[in-house]
This record gives structure tokens, sequence and C-alpha cells, in this order.
């Protein structure tokens, strides 16, 4: 009898084969803020607000050279994208009236989108990155004092993907970079970044030379993966503040799209994993179908068999692994190969 009554609860539960999952999704878009005027029409307002949420959704998830590949969309179009939008109104210090609008975009017309456009979008879990800008200037290395690009690092761009985390003075850090000024690319971010092991890092080498077009270089680890790369910006009629400022920018962009390269996503190659859940009392089931439902980059769940001890699930989910480990974790789910087997726990 108990296992009759385990049936219909899994059938009431995942309804036939498959339960799409995700409630939240990396295609919302929330705090968009218009400007309130006079007597303009809120479908005029949502219009604008609907065009600046796209282009903020492309920013966030694309490549750079594939930003380009939607740009051509209308209004009509871009519509046609968002399932619902919240609109919420608000008057800031100075007594300016403000509309907010949420904006949710459909995940399975974004993908159709993407799918014929040929195009990977990026799903970054681990939004931060920790980075040492140095100044070479006349010969001198500056880390901590008299680095504008340390003292004002976060101060340029306030809505951005990764959340750039500069590391506290250490005299350690000092002098390693010291004794490596002619090479600092060659030195190995693991022995800089000791406390960090297993985050993204960074350091970023700008030189002064007074040109009219100044070298930046960067070396970052991300994933674990080791990439060297080399910039030049020109300085054109900017001051020399309004210089440094463009070069913060412009390095924020570029290894911003160094984290989404190595967090793409191929809608085209969905991949699927095969774990067993011990059922210790019928809320497992529940909490994990729960659970899972924060997990975006997870699409479905799949019952393969089951008993009265443990259910076999098949997971569908984009993405890498690793991945979807990392947040399964922060779900409180534990995912564990033992014996080529995989199974999941709850804590």
């Amino acid at each position: 009898m108990k296992i009759y009554k385990l049936i219909l609860f899994i059938l009431v539960i995942f309804l036939k084969t498959g339960n799409v999952l995700s409630n939240n999704s990396v295609f919302d878009v929330n705090n968009i803020e218009i400007l309130k005027k006079g007597k303009i029409s809120n479908e005029v307002y949502a219009k604008q607000a609907i065009n600046l949420g796209f282009k903020e959704l492309i920013n966030k998830i694309l490549l750079k050279k594939d930003i380009k590949k939607l740009q051509e969309l209308n209004f009509i179009q871009i519509k046609e994208l968002v399932t619902y939008y919240q609109v919420s109104n608000k008057i800031d210090d100075k007594n300016i009236e403000k509309i907010i609008f949420n904006i949710s975009f459909d995940k399975d017309k974004i993908h159709n989108l993407l799918f014929k456009k040929n195009i990977s979008y990026s799903e970054i879990p681990n939004k931060e990155l920790f980075i040492l800008p140095v100044l070479k200037k006349n010969n001198q290395i500056y880390i901590y004092n008299q680095n504008f690009f340390y003292n004002n690092w976060n101060e340029i761009e306030d809505k951005e993907l990764i959340e750039f985390i500069l590391p506290l003075e250490n005299i350690e850090i000092i002098q390693k970079i010291n004794s490596n000024k002619d090479n600092l690319l060659d030195l190995k971010l693991k022995d800089l970044f000791k406390e960090y092991e297993g985050s993204n890092i960074a350091v970023v080498l700008i030189e002064d030379n007074n040109l009219k077009e100044e070298k930046i270089y960067f070396k970052t680890e991300i994933l674990g993966k080791s990439i060297v790369k080399k910039i030049n910006v020109k300085k054109l009629d900017y001051s020399r503040e309004e210089f440094y400022k463009k070069i913060i920018i412009k390095v924020k962009q570029e290894i911003t799209n160094l984290v989404k390269l190595q967090n793409l996503i191929d809608i085209t190659a969905p991949s699927f994993l095969n774990a067993k859940l011990k059922i210790k009392k019928r809320s497992n089931l529940v909490e994990l179908n729960k659970r899972l439902r924060n997990i975006y980059l997870i699409e479905k769940l799949y019952i393969q068999e089951f008993n009265k001890e443990s259910v076999f699930l098949k997971i569908k989910y984009l993405g890498k692994l690793e991945n979807i480990i990392k947040l399964l974790e922060e779900q409180k789910i534990i995912l564990k190969l033992t014996d080529d087997e995989w199974s999941i726990k709850l804590i």
C-alpha cells in the first residue's frame, strides 16, 4: 500500500515524466528607472523601459562580439520576448518622481532567438573577482599609495556584472611585486593571492609613459584558467584623470568579457545527470523540487524509477557540471560521486 501512495505522491509532484524548473531567471532585469515627465502615457514609459531592459539584458549575458547581432531588433520584436513587467513609483531625495520597472523576459523565447542567431550566452554563478591594479610611472611601481586605480577602481561605473574586490594592503604582496617589477606578469597569481584560493583573480599593470596611447597588461585566473592579455588605450584630448577613468572602464569591460567567455552556455547541447535520492520521508522529494527551482541552469527533472527507499532522477542542465555542483551547494544540496554513481543529499 505504501508503494502505491508513493507513486501517487510522485505523480502529483512531477506530473507525467518531467518537471520544468527554475523560478529565478537570468533573464530578469530589475530596477529600471524612468524619469517621469508631464503627461506622457504609461505606454510610452513602458516602451522606454522595455528597450532599456533588453539592452541591459544582452549586455549582461552576451559576449561583446555577439551583442551587435541583436541590436537590429525593433521594439515589436523585443516586446514579444517579454513575459511580464512590474511598475512602481518613487520620489528621490531631490523630490524627482521616477517610475521603476522590473521586466521578466521569457526564457524559451530568448533561447529560440539565440538558437536562430547561433549565439551562446553566459550565466555567471560566481560574480566575485579579486583584482589588484598596479600603476607603473616614471619607472616607479605604485600599488596601494598614490595609485589612482587602486583608490578609485570601484568609484567608476556603478552598475556592473562583476563584483570587483580589491585586496587590503599587504606587506607580502608589496614585497613580491617590487621584487618582480620588471616581469610582473610572470608572477603566479596563486602565490600573490594565497588567501583567495579558488577565486577568480587578476593583476592589472597600467603603464603611464605620458604617450598618446598607453599599454595595459592584465593577467587573470578565471575558473582555474590563466589568461594574459594586453590592450592599448588612446589618450585623445582627455585630462589625466579622465584618461585614467577611461582605462578603468575599458579594463573592466575586457575582464568582464573574459569571465563571460569562461561561463558560456551552449543551449544546443544540454547535459544530463543521473542521480539517486534516498527517501527518508515524503517531504524530501518536495523539498528537493523546491530548491532546484532556484537554480536557473537546471531545466528539467525526470523520474527514471523508484522504490520505497530511493528515487532515481535524471537532471537536465545547461553549462558546466562544476557550476551546477556549486549552485546545488548554495541550495544545501550535496551532489556526490561514489563508485561511478551520483547521489543527492539534502542538508
